[in-house]
């Protein structure tokens, strides 16, 4: 490319011969394209306005984590909706949501309440929320893990 913004199609030797006469270096564009396409300019330039958009880019893509939000046996109704709003502020922010119930004591004996209390938040959540790791026990609690709806 010239100054004035004109292309032309010259041989490598010869691009190479232009390049070090304006002393400056020839930088490969698209190898792939047929004939490859170069440009001639200063080589440390250029690096440097890859990187710089490189770094632009990795600001604008926001990093996706998984949130968590515990509940336990004893959860009442008031709290468990309360729980499945924040979820969907969380998915409404295109996060993971881990849901935890913590089961102590006793309430270890009863553990189809535990997963029924699960699957139903799990329920509500069905319009905004799929299921991206099925419910499992970890110990003394079972999790489920969600994701946003494409």
């Amino acid at each position: 490319m010239h100054d004035d913004g004109s292309t032309k199609l010259v041989t490598p030797t010869e691009a190479l011969a232009l390049a070090r006469e304006q002393e400056l270096d020839l930088i490969e564009i698209s190898p792939k394209a047929h004939p490859p396409v170069v440009k001639i300019g200063n080589f440390g330039q250029h690096l440097y306005h890859i990187q710089k958009k490189e770094r632009k880019q990795r600001v604008h893509s926001k990093q996706r984590e998984v949130k968590m939000l515990r509940m336990s046996f004893r959860t009442e109704k008031h709290d468990l909706d309360r729980i499945v709003d924040r979820t969907k502020e969380f998915l409404a922010e295109r996060h993971m949501v881990k849901l935890v119930i913590r089961l102590r004591g006793r309430e270890l004996t009863n553990t189809s309440y535990a997963k029924e209390k699960l699957s139903g938040v799990v329920a509500c959540l069905s319009d905004t929320a799929e299921v991206d790791q099925e419910m499992k026990r970890q110990g003394n609690q079972f999790i489920v893990v969600l994701r946003p709806k494409r």
